[in-house]
């Protein structure tokens, strides 16, 4: 009897650390973290230039983000046209070489615009997909840091990011790695600058 009965307490044991040395456990991580199922590999930064003039700036979101996008390329003397709410029946592709899209929902935005989240990514998802048929480069550039992050603004986020050629994002707006899994995923460059002066330095090398 004690014979049989070290042997099932031996069994337990083994058992109880197999559980508790378990490689896959990814427990209370989250995605993109050591452990997540998810491979995360290196992002490289933009190498060449592989955009051209001229470019035309839109929002995903409708926050301020794409205006203000605008007036920091002008500041830089890099001049674009922005239409914030353009549609795809409007968007005029042969006029355009580039696509810029400023990311970021903003719900005092949208109100202002009339329209509400779904119908502002049917529009995003459309010109995108214009963009795409006339064969344009698309970048898009989070600006907003960490303030502009936040279910409505990742819903814009998840949806456009992998569409584009280039990311540029604002220190503090990839802080739980997001667009660093978007970049991986979809081997698309990225890089991150620490202020929003940076990106009037930063974006207009994107072009050649």
């Amino acid at each position: 009897m004690k014979k049989v009965l070290s042997f099932v307490l031996a069994g337990a044991m083994v058992l109880s650390l197999a559980a508790c040395g378990d490689p896959g456990s990814t427990s209370g991580q989250a995605p993109g973290s050591a452990g997540s199922s998810t491979q995360v590999t290196e992002v490289t930064g933009l190498t060449e230039p592989i955009a051209e003039t001229p470019a035309l700036i839109t929002s995903a979101g409708q926050s301020a983000d794409a205006s203000m996008l605008s007036a920091i390329l002008e500041k830089a003397g890099f001049s674009c046209d922005i239409e914030t709410s353009i549609g795809a029946d409007s968007f005029d592709t042969s006029a355009y070489k580039t696509l810029i899209i400023g990311v970021g929902g903003s719900q005092k935005g949208l109100g202002a615009a009339g329209v509400d989240a779904d119908v502002e990514q049917e529009r995003v998802d459309a010109v995108v997909a214009k963009a795409e048929e006339a064969d344009m480069t698309i970048i898009v550039a989070h600006i907003g840091g960490s303030p502009r992050r936040g279910e409505l603004s990742d819903g814009f986020i998840s949806a456009v990011s992998p569409k584009a050629d280039y990311l540029l994002v604002v220190a503090g707006g990839d802080d739980d790695g997001l667009f660093t899994q978007i970049a991986s995923e979809n081997g698309i460059p990225m890089d991150t600058v620490e202020t929003l002066a940076d990106v009037g330095t930063v974006l207009p090398k994107a072009f050649k």
